[in-house]
């Protein structure tokens, strides 16, 4: 993998799955919002990777965490299983130590059926991110799987929020 400013992390065990689609929707709003390079997103979808996630020596995965490392905005997408996010996920970022992802900016993403998971992207993605050393600047996205055929509307909600502080975190002012 090569490097780019804006990495999208896919969870799901099934790959080109709905979790990937509104990753990249996210991340070409992130694009919009921060001027970076929607062109040159980089997607890591982990249920490629399968069980190279625990070979150790793997140089795929290790591809993959120097090009998560690499990210100046990463977009971390997984759908909502048993409440929190996928064994996938928590494999691959059990890879970086605790300053892994220093100087990454971190959005965490979460699809799920029922809005009374909503709260499982701030309760548990977010301090796990933050625990490997990336900042989290603005609320995680919780996205309904009934949002995912018109994801124009909760993106923009949560844009309007989200917006100043992601174009501080990437050295683009308050933008307000």
């Amino acid at each position: 993998m090569t490097s780019s400013p804006l990495v999208v992390v896919v969870g799901n065990p099934k790959a080109a799955s709905r979790t990937r689609t509104a990753g990249e929707a996210a991340a070409a709003r992130i694009a919009a919002l921060t001027g970076l390079d929607a062109e040159g997103t980089a997607v890591i979808e982990l249920a490629d990777l399968g069980p190279q996630l625990f070979d150790w020596s793997s140089a795929a995965v290790r591809a993959a965490t120097e090009t998560l490392a690499g990210a100046t905005v990463a977009v971390i997408a997984t759908p909502v299983y048993k409440a929190t996010y996928t064994g996938l996920l928590k494999a691959f970022l059990d890879w970086f130590g605790q300053t892994g992802l220093d100087g990454v900016a971190a959005v965490p993403l979460m699809v799920g059926a029922a809005a009374n998971h909503a709260l499982a992207v701030e309760t548990h993605l977010r301090p796990l991110l933050v625990e490997i050393g990336a900042t989290v600047p603005t609320r995680g996205l919780y996205l309904l799987e009934s949002e995912l055929d018109a994801l124009d509307e909760p993106l923009d909600r949560w844009a309007t929020h989200a917006g100043p502080y992601l174009r501080r975190a990437v050295g683009g002012g308050s933008g307000s």
